[in-house]
Order: structure tokens, then sequence, then C-alpha cells
């Protein structure tokens, strides 16, 4: 639990410290770009899911999927973890960073009209991602963690 609780703080501190930033210094003003256009700073506000997914759709069922779902969704994932008595730290510290990360978006989604503070974007010519915040990157990372995990449990190389 104490691992959980570090990267909990960490991840919603770091997330909800960089979109309050974000708001302040990039919110109407032109993007900020680094390392010859590879990585830029621009203000966007989201109401869909990753990459904009689901921005269309009307409001009061947005509302519902993106936060009403997600919020059960966390609270099953905390339950998981928290019953999960001999899980590896590898899928202690995947599982903590996909439900800070979800909180963190949460928390926007709550105090922002249903939409989240996004506001880094990295890409080469054309060719970029869609812009994200320190919360994406805990979610991104932790999925990742969980998948190799589950990957080598499989073949047998970690024991529960």
């Amino acid at each position: 639990m104490p691992l959980f609780l570090f990267v909990l703080f960490a991840c919603v501190g770091c997330d909800q410290t960089t979109k309050t930033i974000a708001r302040k210094t990039l919110a109407g003003s032109e993007p900020i770009s680094f390392l010859s256009d590879v990585f830029r700073l621009q203000y966007a506000e989201n109401p869909g899911a990753f990459l904009g997914l689901g921005a269309g759709t009307p409001d009061h069922l947005r509302y519902w999927v993106f936060t009403v779902f997600v919020g059960i969704l966390l609270v099953g994932l905390l339950t998981y973890l928290i019953a999960s008595k001999n899980m590896a730290m590898a899928g202690v510290v995947g599982i903590s960073l996909v439900f800070s990360g979800g909180i963190g978006n949460l928390i926007d989604r709550i105090c922002n009209d249903g939409r989240v503070i996004d506001f880094m974007n990295m890409g080469i010519g054309p060719l970029r991602t869609g812009v994200f915040n320190v919360a994406d990157i805990a979610i991104s990372a932790g999925c990742v963690m969980v998948l190799a995990l589950s990957v080598k449990k499989q073949r047998g190389n970690v024991q529960h």
C-alpha cells in the first residue's frame, strides 16, 4: 500500500500541477516548439477520451461514459489492487499508474465541465501524436507494464 500511495500522490500531484501551469501559461497562446518542433506545448481541452475519441457524442452520454463509468472502473481497479495480496511489485506499480492517471483525468472532468486539459504534442513534420498530458503518460506506462508482466507470467518467467 505505501508504494501505491507514493505513485498515486506523485502522479496526481504532477498531473494537476502541470495542467494548472498549462492553463495559466498556454491557454489562448500559440504553441511553443522545442527541438525543431519535435516536442510542442499547446493548450487543448479534450471532451473525449484518448485522442479525442467520443468527443462528438452528446454531453449527457459523455458524462455517463467518461465520468461515471470511469469512476466505477477506477473503484474496481482499486478494489482489485487492495484484494491482491501477492502481486509482483511491477504489477502494483503498473496498476497504480493506470489508477493514478485515471484519477488525474477524472478530476479534470469533474472540475472542468467534462473536459480534460491536454498540453503536450510530439512528432516530426505532419506525423504527430495527439495532444496529451501527464495522466495519459501514466496510464500508457501502466498499461505497458501490466501487459509486459502478463506476457512474462504466461511464459512462466514470473512467479506469483
